[in-house]
């Protein structure tokens, strides 16, 4: 009598001999999507009549792929068939192009002449070749000690291993305790200057890898240790002494990222700066004073300052007369520019020639005004610094000019200065 495949099911449930000595085998064994497979058999014994395939637990009809009759090599596929397995006459199941779908439990159960059966397991997992994966992140930019850092590694591949780099290397210790328990997810709280960087996640199984693209991290912090520079020396919180008519640099540095904005005060008072250096070209005692720097960081909304204290110094506090500018021509104005006056000034007196009452210009009294005197013309103007300011020169100007201070403790101290006027053309 010839017998169906579906019929040795039904015999199998009666002569079920449990004593199997079947084994299989995969080959290859990690086979990848797409891979050519075969499940080959081992330990087959005596004349066998037909051979059945399940790509499931049980013998069950649900998961018969495959029924084998040896004596005419006829195969009937079972409701499992998939339409690329295919049983060898030795009893091995050929598996064409697998799919993920494909990996799980096969059983082969073999008849004999006596109408006995045996079983033999065999398992298969198929290995996809992995698309790359993409990291996902709540915030690229994030404030120190402030913010959360969260990524995500987006695969399609929910059973790939994940792991991650940071920088093209290994985790930190203080990252890596962040993992999530399945590794796709990184968390970081109160995030840290020294994580910012770049991150990548890889997935991976035993014959696919594949690694994301980097996301790169800005980690904001500071202004911190704001200092004041000169000549790359830090000055800030003490004297600097300038010499007179000589310029000076200070620089602000600080720690921050972003780097910040900056304001520079004299004495309390803003200046139009907002660089971050203050040039100072001509050293007088007007500069003399306090020098704060602020650096303000927009994103994380802290600042911090520096101060000095710039002084005149001691060779400086000599007076001279320097007329701006210092080769005038008919016609044009010329400061003769007091530097280094005395600090405790009572008055002074601006006399056309000698110190003479005849040939007195201007003096400033303690109040702060001026008054003209016999030699004025009208185009005099008298300045608190002691400065004097004459109006369109003509040549009878050119000579010499007298300047005569008296301090509050009753010093008197006389100064010329020659001036030379240029005819024009």
């Amino acid at each position: 009598m010839a017998l169906t495949g579906y019929s040795w099911l039904l015999l199998s449930a009666t002569f079920l001999n449990v004593g199997a000595e079947i084994s299989i085998t995969l080959e290859p064994a990690q086979p990848s999507e797409g891979d050519n497979v075969t499940l080959v058999v081992h330990g087959l014994s005596g004349e066998l009549l037909a051979y059945s395939w399940y790509a499931g637990p049980t013998l069950s009809v649900s998961y018969l792929v495959a029924s084998y009759i040896v004596s005419t090599g006829d195969e009937t596929p079972g409701p499992a068939h998939t339409g690329r397995e295919a049983v060898r006459p030795d009893g091995s199941l050929d598996i064409q192009g697998i799919l993920p779908r494909h990996s799980g439990t096969y059983i082969l159960q073999t008849f004999n002449r006596q109408l006995q059966t045996e079983v033999g397991y065999g398992h298969v997992q198929v290995h996809e070749i992995l698309a790359q994966p993409t990291v996902l992140a709540n915030s690229t930019a994030l404030v120190e000690r402030r913010d959360t850092l969260r990524l995500m590694c987006s695969s399609p591949s929910p059973t790939a291993e994940v792991r991650w780099f940071f920088n093209g290397g290994a985790l930190p210790v203080a990252l890596r305790l962040g993992l999530s328990p399945d590794g796709r997810v990184l968390a970081r709280h109160g995030i840290r200057r020294e994580e910012a960087g770049a991150y990548q996640c890889e997935v991976w199984n035993p014959v696919s890898v594949s690694r994301s693209e980097p996301i790169n991290l800005t980690v904001y912090f500071g202004p911190e240790r704001v200092a004041i520079l000169q000549d790359s020396t830090t000055r800030t919180g003490c004297t600097i002494k300038v010499d007179f008519n000589m310029s000076l640099t200070l620089w602000c540095v600080s720690r921050s990222c972003p780097e910040p904005e900056y304001v520079w005060t004299f004495n309390g008072q803003a200046l139009k700066n907002g660089q971050d250096h203050l040039n100072i070209s001509s050293m007088t005692a007007a500069q003399e004073g306090t020098y704060t720097c602020i650096a303000k960081n927009t994103k994380t909304l802290l600042s911090g300052s520096a101060s000095v204290v710039v002084k005149l110094s001691a060779a400086a506090v000599a007076t001279m007369i320097v007329p701006v500018p210092t080769k005038p021509t008919e016609g044009q104005d010329v400061t003769l520019t007091v530097q280094g006056y005395p600090k405790d000034l009572l008055v002074y007196a601006w006399y056309r020639g000698p110190a003479s009452e005849p040939n007195r210009l201007l003096s400033q009294l303690p109040s702060g005004t001026w008054i003209a005197g016999p030699a004025h013309t009208g185009r005099e103007v008298g300045f608190p610094n002691c400065s004097l300011l004459v109006q369109k020169l003509n040549l009878t100007d050119t000579g010499r000019y007298t300047l005569k201070t008296v301090t509050v403790q009753g010093k008197t101290e006389t100064l010329e200065v020659e001036l030379q006027v240029a005819p024009l053309g």
